[in-house]
């Protein structure tokens, strides 16, 4: 197990993921943040919810908004849907994933 350099939780199990960034060879950089798992049909990808709220200046009033993220689960993750976790950016796996996750938080 190897430190990634961010201060999270390591999991329990090991996985032989090679883009595991604990048990693989993934780096991960320092943008993180912090969503709910709304789908885990792919292999080895979860899709994350991120909530946030869009300031709009004409109104002088906040819009609550969201996006979509695709993420890879290592298995050692075991994330499933309705999971808040967090992800991290790493280098880009596939077209649509450049997330990671590092940590699972909670159950919604």
């Amino acid at each position: 197990m190897q430190d990634i350099g961010i201060p999270v939780k390591a999991p329990k199990q090991e996985c032989a993921d090679k883009k595991c960034p604990f048990h693989g060879s993934l780096p991960v950089r320092k943008r993180t943040f912090v969503g709910t798992v709304v789908s885990d049909a792919m292999n080895n990808t979860v899709v994350i919810r991120r909530d946030y709220h869009h300031y709009v200046a004409k109104y002088l009033r906040y819009d609550r908004r969201h996006s979509h993220i695709s993420a890879h689960s290592p298995p050692c993750m075991e994330a499933e849907r309705g999971d808040k976790v967090m992800v991290a950016e790493c280098r880009p796996l596939s077209k649509t994933v450049s997330f990671v996750v590092v940590e699972k938080l909670e159950k919604d």
